[in-house]
């Protein structure tokens, strides 16, 4: 597994990289460290294998959520986690909305941490209770049509949201690589958004499950 951390502080990312290694305990998690942005994208470009960003909200030379959006750009499929030393609902919101994988306090403990990103890492979106869409958020987004996919999409769209890469969807309905990226944009056009992460969350909203199989 291969984590980059992108914090400028740097025993911040000394303690993040500790801490990570308790997340898998099969095999050791590689960690990549950077201080700003210029050069965490760097490193995402020529580590395309990477599985995760954990990216602070206050960089020297970029806003997080400004940095998430280059992230979503050049790499849709890579979660990205936003960390914050300050508990803003608000803020949390706006990641989300963003693209973010998940949105986590530097305050919280290291097995709160370890948790949060078992869970990314599964294909699913994190925050903590209190910085999850409001009641009135929900009814708003429950007074707009919900979008309407064919079978082939609604299958392609399980297998996005069990965590699966655009190869993996290919093989397992055994499609051509075009032929999933055209369905998985078709995918983020009909719930309004430009990431796979976005998709996830609304899926979550509009009450998208998982089937336990999907493919022929």
């Amino acid at each position: 597994m291969k984590i980059l951390v992108v914090d400028d502080h740097a025993l911040v990312r000394a303690g993040l990289c500790q801490v990570l290694q308790g997340l898998d305990s099969m095999e050791t998690t590689q960690v990549l460290e950077a201080a700003d942005c210029t050069h965490a994208f760097v490193l995402a470009g020529t580590h395309p294998d990477l599985d995760l960003v954990l990216l602070d909200y206050h960089l020297p030379d970029m806003n997080g959520l400004a940095a998430l959006d280059v992230f979503g750009k050049r790499h849709p499929e890579l979660p990205v986690v936003i960390l914050s030393g300050s508990a803003n609902p608000s803020i949390a919101q706006r990641a989300l909305e963003c693209g973010a994988a998940g949105f986590i306090t530097k305050s919280g403990l290291s097995d709160e941490l370890l948790h949060a990103l078992r869970q990314i890492l599964n294909g699913e979106v994190y925050a903590p209770a209190e910085f999850l869409p409001t009641r009135h958020t929900q009814q708003r987004t429950a007074e707009v049509k919900a979008p309407v996919f064919t079978p082939r999409q609604q299958e392609v769209l399980q297998l996005l949201l069990g965590g699966y890469s655009n190869r993996d969807i290919s093989e397992q309905l055994s499609l051509s690589d075009e032929t999933v990226k055209n369905h998985v944009t078709s995918i983020l056009r009909g719930f309004g958004v430009k990431t796979r992460t976005q998709a996830a969350l609304e899926a979550e909203r509009w009450g998208y499950g998982r089937s336990a199989t999907v493919g022929r």
